[in-house]
Order: C-alpha cells, then structure tokens, then sequence
C-alpha cells in the first residue's frame, strides 16, 4: 500500500473527493444502466396488466349473466326430474294421475314411501256386477225403446 498522505489543501480534498464521486458514479452507472429500458418495460407490462384485468373483469360479468341463466334451467331440470318421477310412481303404485303432485319427498325412495302410505288409503272401487239377463223379452234395443215411448204416448194421451 501507499504510504498516507496528509491533506493540506481544499483543492487536494476536493480533487480525491471527486476521484472518489467519479468512481462511485461510474459504479452506479454500470449497476443501473438498462434502468431506462427496465422502466418502459414496466410501463408497458402495467398497461398490460390493466387491460388484461379489464378483460377479466368482462368475461366475470357476462359469467355471472349467464350463471343466473344457468341456475333457473337447472332448477327447471330438476323440477322436470321430480315430477316425471312422481308420475311415474304413482303409475307403478296405482294412483291416480291427479294425485301425483301431492307426493313428497326428497329422493325416489321417500316419494315411493310417501305413494304408499296413500294408495293405502284410497280404495279403488270395484266394477259393478251388471245383469247379464235382457230386461225385455226381445233383444233389439230399437224394438225395446220403441215399445217404451209407445208405452209413454199411450200414458199421456
């Protein structure tokens, strides 16, 4: 090393001073040369960045749009399900049509539980025994309907 010099002088202090500057810009302007570049890459890649979450914020909204839509079909489906399944129940327990809405439950098995406990009470009429015996001697009906109104005249005259 150098052997150390006393300063006497302010342009001796002034001169290692700005040696010493010198070398620390120097320093700094080789650390930070690209800063120009890295600052306009930046702003480009924030614009970038603002347009990009435009487009997002876009296509979350026409999402949620059709995201309603999408809940009332599917909502309409199941409905459709539900009650193609009550039908289809009470057809296979014997239940009239009409009484098919009044089923309940959650799933197929409830609603066959809930169509048995009703077939239960509703007691499915029995057909009537008809008489298979004419009721007039002569079998055709035009003569027999005949006979009747003759009979009908006669009464009011």
């Amino acid at each position: 090393m150098s052997e150390f010099k006393a300063i006497e002088t302010q342009e001796q202090l002034d001169a290692i001073i700005g040696e010493r500057i010198r070398r620390a810009e120097s320093k700094a302007a080789e650390k930070y040369a690209d800063y120009d570049s890295i600052k306009h890459q930046n702003d480009e890649l924030t614009a970038q960045i603002a347009d990009l979450t435009k487009q997002i914020k876009a296509k979350d909204e026409a999402i949620s749009g059709n995201k309603e839509i999408v809940d009332n079909l599917n909502a309409k489906i199941k409905d459709y399900e539900t009650r193609s399944v009550k039908t289809r129940i009470a057809h296979e327990v014997g239940l009239p049509y009409q009484l098919a809405d009044k089923l309940s439950g959650e799933d197929e098995d409830a609603i066959r539980e809930d169509a048995k406990k009703m077939a239960s009470f509703i007691k499915t009429p029995a057909a009537p025994i008809g008489s298979v015996e004419p009721t007039h001697e002569d079998s055709d009906p035009v003569k027999s309907d005949m006979a009747a109104l003759a009979k009908q005249l006669q009464e009011v005259f």
